[in-house]
C-alpha cells in the first residue's frame, strides 16, 4: 500500500532535487536482507529511517504516508538547519528554555563551518544552531574560529576546545551538549523512547517542581552514568501521566516519584528523598539488573537481605505490569509486527 506512494514522493523530490547526491529514496526486502533489519534495529513494517552523512538519524519517520507529507518531510529536512547572526545583539533575544549552539566564523566558505553544519543537519532537532561570520563575529574570536554552547536558563556559557575540524570530536561535543542525559518523554515521543528497547528509570514530577528534577539529574549524573545505555533516565509530568501512576497505586499528590519500567512490570523506589542517599539510586537500577527486583516481587525479601536465623517468608505478589509498553507501534499503524528475537 505504501510502495505507490513512496516511488510517487520520490518522482515529486526528484524533480525539486535533480542532483542524485542531494535526495536519494531507497527500499530494503528485509526478508532478503535480514542483516540490515537487525543493524538498524527494524522491527515493524513498512518502517521509514532517514539518514544523513551514512548515519541514520535517531527520529524515523512518523508523519501521515501521503505524497504531499512525504514531500513536505524532505523539503524541510533540505532547509539550512544554521541560523544565521546579522548582529550580535540578536544573541539578547534567543529562547533561552532552548539549547543553543552558536559558531563564530571568519569564513562561511571554510572546513570549520562546513563540519559545524554537517553537526547541526544531524541534531538540528535538539538544539538550535547559530552562525556569525566575517566582521559579525570578530568580537567572539579573539583566539580564532569558535563554537560555544549556551544551555537553557541562566547556566554559563560553554566553550569547545576541539578540533573544529574533527567531525567526531566536534559532533561528540555538541551531541553531549543537545540530548540531555535526562530526557522528558511525552506522548509525542514515548513510541521513539520505547523502541530504544531500554528499561526506563523515571521521575514523575508536577510540572512546576524544577527543585526535584534539578536533584534526580544530579544524582543520575553522579550515580549511574556508567549505566547509559543500558537504562533510559526520563521524567514525565505526573498531570499528563496519571494513569502509569495509577498503575503503581500513586497520583499526582504523591509526586515527586521514581519508578522503573521494565516492560514487564513496574517498580517503585522508595521515599523520594532516599535519591540523596550516595548510592542508593544506583542500587535500585543494579537490583533491576540481577533480577532482584522482580524475585522480591513475587517471593518477598531477598534472603541476603535478611539477618541471620531470621524466618524468611515466601509472599507471594505480583509487581504491576508495564505501562509504557503500551506506547510501543501500534499494529493498526504497521502491517506487520514482529518481536526483535525473530529477526
Amino acid at each position: 500500500m505504501l510502495h505507490p506512494i513512496f516511488e510517487e514522493a520520490s518522482n515529486v523530490i526528484k524533480e525539486e532535487y535533480p542532483n542524485e547526491n542531494q535526495v536519494v529514496f531507497a527500499r530494503v526486502d528485509c526478508d532478503q536482507h535480514s542483516d540490515i533489519a537487525q543493524r538498524y534495529r527494524i522491527s515493524k513494517y513498512p518502517t521509514l529511517k532517514l539518514f544523513r552523512n551514512g548515519m541514520m538519524m535517531k527520529r524515523e519517520y512518523r508523519g501521515q504516508r501521503s505524497v504531499k507529507a512525504l514531500a513536505d518531510y524532505i523539503r524541510q529536512q533540505k532547509s539550512d538547519p544554521v541560523q544565521e547572526l546579522h548582529d550580535l545583539a540578536e544573541i539578547t533575544t534567543l529562547d533561552r528554555s532552548k539549547r543553543n549552539i552558536i559558531g563564530y566564523f571568519e569564513q562561511k566558505d571554510s572546513e570549520n563551518y562546513r563540519v559545524f553544519e554537517r553537526v547541526a543537519n544531524i541534531l538540528h532537532d535538539d538544539c538550535a544552531f547559530l552562525s556569525a561570520f566575517g566582521a559579525v563575529s570578530k568580537p567572539e574570536r579573539y583566539s580564532g574560529d569558535n563554537i560555544i554552547y549556551k544551555p537553557p536558563g541562566s547556566a554559563p556559557d560553554m566553550v569547545y576546545l576541539g578540533s573544529m575540524t574533527n567531525f567526531d570530536g566536534t559532533y561528540n561535543w555538541i551531541q553531549d551538549k543537545c540530548v540531555p542525559l535526562v530526557r522528558e518523554i511525552t506522548f509525542e515521543n514515548g513510541e521513539e523512547l520505547t523502541e530504544e528497547g531500554l528499561p526506563f528509570l523515571i521521575l514523575f514530577h508536577m510540572k512546576e517542581d524544577t527543585e526535584s528534577l534539578e536533584i534526580f539529574q544530579n544524582e543520575v549524573a553522579r550515580q549511574l552514568i556508567s549505566e547509559k545505555g543500558t537504562i533510559n533516565f526520563l521524567h514525565a509530568d505526573c498531570d499528563k501521566f496519571r494513569h502509569p501512576l495509577l498503575h503503581i497505586q500513586k497520583t499526582p499528590a504523591d509526586c515527586p516519584v521514581i519508578a522503573i519500567d521494565s516492560f514487564r512490570h513496574m517498580y517503585v523506589f522508595g521515599d523520594f528523598r532516599d535519591v540523596l542517599i550516595p548510592g542508593k539510586l544506583k542500587q535500585f537500577v543494579f537490583d533491576l539488573h540481577s533480577g532482584k527486583l522482580h524475585r522480591e516481587f513475587h517471593h518477598g525479601p531477598d534472603p541476603t537481605d535478611t539477618a541471620p536465623g531470621q524466618q524468611v517468608q515466601d509472599v507471594a505478589s505480583s509487581p504491576p505490569e508495564s505501562s509504557f509498553q503500551k506506547l510501543a507501534p501500534s499494529e493498526y499503524r504497521y502491517t506487520l509486527l514482529r518481536d526483535r528475537d525473530e529477526l
